[in-house]
């Protein structure tokens, strides 16, 4: 048994693990590792210029492989710096682990130069966290690290590790298998519940399956698309789940919600029966929760007991991996359930997608940010994966590009976090390099990890980053014009950079588009180069996201157009 220190260990637990890139930023407590992989050519390294940047690069690597993203920071403010990025993981159910550097040991808590109590801040937004103590206790918690991240509902794991401790000497002794008394995750779930479910769903005269981000990380929507197509069921999408169902299924009826098309909210509030499959009722889904579908039983699969209930009353309560759950729940529903059934609720919700279909009104004279989306997808429809960052060209992405598959759209829901699309545009396509990775971001979000510029060029990451820029920050102006009589304060960010010199002076190429003419052009050319790029499209100042459920509204008292 080799004798390691135990920033030895960390470079060899990497190894161990098959991880293949660490994105971090070095620093005083976490020297001994970088010195470590100085040495070893184990894994890539990528050097960021934030610390946040280099978490949401590690996530958005994890949503588009489905591999555990890794990230590395230093004590104090370098940890910090890394908490948005571990709270946007954490919401999302993100298996990510992020290695920290500690003061010594026996500096922790005399308020040491670039202390800060990590395991504490990082308790709340994390799935689980360690402050090691010894190098011979390194290799047990780092495959835990691994093991909790990945395993059962997934989710960021934080290690802390004192410097004094990436110095010392121990035996490493790698687990093969992780066994925790306190953390068995359900897999197969009852056989009773499910049949009960299949029976609801055979009698039901008006379903619907809401579809949430749980079949993403359980790698579910094969078996998800093959139920909707057997049933003939019509189905609605969370935010998260995005692409479960190719967006020309005829059962789907779009993203639910505050932005969710017509049809898909008046279905959820008129079905007598939801098939919650990995959703968490959101309060961005749910609205106002005591008319939230009100006429409904409900059956929710979840592999996590404690999102079952939480908010809405469950009738059919079913823990276990939804995967593991589908392959027991399909071929009973092939024997009991008879599409035919539901042909009149069918009709109903084809006539409110034919009263009021998901649409805005183009124009010659200034470019709308709907259109772009969609010429966007003409394009690019299931090539490229498409990173967000947060507010309005969030849903309009989320609302008009045609997704084909899982993990093409990789956005922060829960948190919202602008300033994650960049970097998690990177760890797309550090991941997944054979495809194109773009960015979709407003003037507000970019100008948060502009910096990552320089990363992207120097790595050879080439994302394409198209700002949907309309001097303002655009959702909070839209609220601003609903709901405060026009009260602009703070919102208008008609002061700007020059965004095409600014990425020319990172090495990237810039372009400036105001005709559907010049963003045609910018994006073939932008394509062809395979260089990082930044296209600033100019599109309408006053543009509003719609339909639009008012916060703590009713699903069904949607606001469908706004006139000024």
């Amino acid at each position: 048994m080799a004798k390691m220190t135990g920033a030895q260990m960390v470079v060899e637990a990497m190894r161990e693990e098959g991880v293949e890139v660490v994105f971090g930023y070095p620093g005083g407590a976490i020297m001994n590792v970088y010195d470590e992989i100085y040495k070893h050519k184990y894994f890539q390294h990528i050097l960021t210029r934030h610390e946040q940047a280099a978490v949401h690069a590690a996530d958005g690597y994890a949503r588009a492989t489905g591999k555990v993203g890794v990230a590395f920071v230093t004590s104090g403010p370098g940890f910090t710096n890394a908490v948005t990025g571990l709270a946007t993981a954490y919401m999302d159910s993100i298996p990510m682990v992020v290695i920290s550097g500690q003061v010594p040991l026996s500096m922790i808590g005399t308020d040491a130069f670039q202390e800060i109590d990590a395991v504490g801040i990082s308790r709340p937004c994390t799935k689980h966290n360690f402050l090691v103590k010894s190098a011979e206790e390194l290799p047990e918690i780092l495959a835990e690290a691994f093991y909790i991240a990945r395993s059962g509902r997934p989710g960021p794991v934080h290690v802390d590790i004192p410097k004094d401790v990436t110095a010392q000497l121990a035996d490493f002794n790698y687990p093969k298998e992780v066994k925790l008394e306190t953390y068995k995750p359900t897999i197969k779930g009852n056989a009773r519940q499910i049949k009960k479910a299949v029976e609801a769903i055979a009698n039901a005269k008006k379903p619907v399956f809401y579809l949430g981000g749980g079949i993403i990380h359980s790698n579910s929507a094969e078996l998800v698309r093959e139920l909707v197509d057997f049933t003939q069921i019509p189905a609605v999408e969370t935010l998260m789940a995005r692409g479960t169902l190719r967006y020309d299924d005829p059962m789907l009826l779009g993203m639910v919600g505050m932005h969710g098309t017509y049809a898909a909210n008046m279905a959820m509030s008129e079905a007598d029966l939801l098939i919650a499959l990995g959703p968490r009722f959101d309060d961005r889904v749910t609205g106002k929760l005591s008319e939230f579908a009100k006429y409904a039983k409900i059956i929710h699969v979840d592999i996590d007991p404690s999102s079952i209930g939480k908010l809405v009353h469950v009738d059919y309560p079913i823990v276990g991996d939804l995967k593991a759950v589908l392959e027991e729940l399909v071929p009973q529903a092939k024997a009991k359930v008879d599409p035919s059934r539901y042909e009149a609720w069918r009709e109903i919700l084809n006539r409110y997608n034919e009263l009021h279909p998901l649409t805005y009104e183009d124009s010659d004279e200034v470019l709308k940010p709907e259109w772009v989306i969609q010429r966007v997808g003409e394009k690019l429809k299931g090539k490229a994966r498409i990173s967000t960052d947060v507010g309005q060209h969030q849903m309009w992405t989320a609302q008009y590009y045609p997704f084909t598959r899982p993990r093409e759209f990789i956005t922060s829901g829960g948190l919202g976090t602008m300033g994650f699309g960049f970097p998690a545009a990177m760890g797309v396509k550090r991941g997944v390099p054979d495809e194109i990775s773009i960015n979709i971001s407003g003037d507000g979000s970019i100008l948060m990890n502009i910096q990552e510029l320089m990363t992207a060029v120097e790595h050879r990451l080439p994302v394409i980053n198209i700002i949907l820029n309309n001097n303002y920050l655009g959702m909070v102006r839209q609220w601003q014009t609903f709901f405060y009589d026009k009260r602009y304060a703070e919102t208008d960010l008609s002061m700007q950079p020059d965004f095409v010199r600014l990425a020319e002076s990172f090495g990237g190429v810039g372009y400036r588009v105001k005709t559907k003419e010049e963003f045609d052009k910018a994006l073939d050319d932008a394509i062809s180069k395979g260089v990082v790029a930044l296209i600033d499209v100019v599109v309408d100042r006053y543009e509003n996201v719609l339909p639009m459920v008012p916060a703590g509204g009713s699903l069904y008292n949607m606001l469908l157009e706004y006139k000024d």
